[in-house]
C-alpha cells in the first residue's frame, strides 16, 4: 500500500467514525478514487486533509466531506443518470462515477481549460466514459436528460430551472443556494414540476459563474 493510499483509507475511517459518511457504496468510493491525482502539485501532500484546497481559474476541490455528504444525499444507485453542474478538477464527477458508473455522469464546466483538464485526467484514471461539455451550468445538458438526480458544485441564488426541468419527476436536485448566506438543498421534482425541498445546513461554495 502506497503512503498515498494509507492516507486516504485514515481519511475515509475518520470521516466515517464521525458519521460523515453514511452509504457504504459512497464509502467505497472514497475509498476507491485517488482525491491527490485531482489538486495541483503544489497541494499534493494536503490531499487527503479533510478541508476544500484551491485548483485553477480561482476554484476549489471540495472537502472531502462535502463531497461524501452530497453523494449520500443523493441516495445514488449503480445506473443511475447523473448531471454534474461544475466539474472542476473532476473529483466530485470521479466519486458519483464510482457509485453509477461513468457511463452515466455528464457535467458542465464553464472553464476551457478546467474541462481540458479533467477529460484528460478522467481518460488517465479510467473515468473516461465520463461526459464533458463547456458550457453555462444554468442551462444544463438537455441532450441526455431526463436525469435521475443533478447537483451543483458552485453554489446559485436559486436552483437554475433548465437543470431541474431536466431531472425525471421522482428524481432529485442537490445544490448550495443562497447569495451572502448559502444553505445545502435537496429537493424532490413531483409529477406536476414542482419541488420538495429540505435544508441540510450552511454550506459556503465558489459561485455559479454567470
Amino acid at each position: 500500500m502506497t503512503d498515498f493510499e494509507q492516507r486516504r483509507r485514515d481519511l475515509v475511517d475518520a470521516l466515517a467514525r464521525q458519521g460523515r459518511v453514511e452509504r457504504e457504496s459512497t464509502r467505497a468510493a472514497l475509498e476507491a478514487v485517488p482525491r491527490h491525482e485531482f489538486v495541483p502539485e503544489s497541494s499534493r501532500e494536503d490531499a487527503y486533509a479533510d478541508r476544500p484546497l484551491p485548483i485553477d481559474e480561482g476554484q476549489t476541490i471540495s472537502a472531502p466531506h462535502m463531497v461524501a455528504a452530497m453523494v449520500d444525499l443523493l441516495a445514488l444507485e449503480s445506473g443511475d443518470r447523473v448531471l454534474e453542474i461544475g466539474t472542476g478538477c473532476g473529483y466530485h464527477a470521479a466519486v458519483t462515477a464510482e457509485v453509477v458508473g461513468a457511463e452515466n455522469v455528464y457535467s458542465v464546466e464553464y472553464h476551457d481549460r478546467l474541462a481540458e483538464q479533467a477529460r484528460r485526467r478522467f481518460e488517465r484514471l479510467g473515468y473516461g466514459d465520463v461526459s464533458v461539455r463547456v458550457g453555462d451550468g444554468h442551462d444544463g445538458w438537455p441532450e441526455h436528460a431526463p436525469y435521475d438526480a443533478a447537483y451543483l458544485t458552485c453554489a446559485a441564488s436559486e436552483l437554475p430551472t433548465a437543470v431541474v426541468e431536466q431531472v425525471r419527476p421522482g428524481g432529485r436536485l442537490l445544490a448550495p443556494v443562497g447569495d451572502a448566506t448559502q444553505r445545502l438543498v435537496l429537493a424532490r421534482r413531483r409529477a406536476d414540476g414542482s419541488l420538495d425541498r429540505e435544508e441540510h445546513g450552511r454550506v459556503r461554495f465558489v459561485t455559479m459563474q454567470e
